[in-house]
């Protein structure tokens, strides 16, 4: 029952975080600027990257003993592309 308390981990995360991101719209008009607006958008864009790695990690962590370590090398390889091309 591992797995399914992971998976259920990973979409809470995945539904704090669009709650998350809902909020932040919000939060965007009700302060009608676009100064703080911005200052919004900068927290929201460190909280997504962060969701990312938490609900990877908790989805590696899952499939630790079911994939080869040369598919979890890729993966982990994968998710740094990933994180690397959101960043430059």
């Amino acid at each position: 029952m591992l797995t399914n308390k992971l998976v259920v981990s990973m979409a809470a995360l995945r539904f704090l975080a669009g709650l998350l991101e809902l909020g932040g719209a919000t939060l965007m008009l009700r302060l009608g600027k676009v100064e703080s607006a911005f200052q919004v958008n900068a927290w929201l864009g460190i909280i997504g990257p962060t969701i990312f790695l938490l609900v990877s990690s908790l989805g590696l962590a899952g499939m630790v003993g079911h994939v080869s370590p040369l598919k979890i090398a890729l993966l982990l390889c994968a998710i740094i592309l990933i994180l690397l091309s959101a960043t430059l």
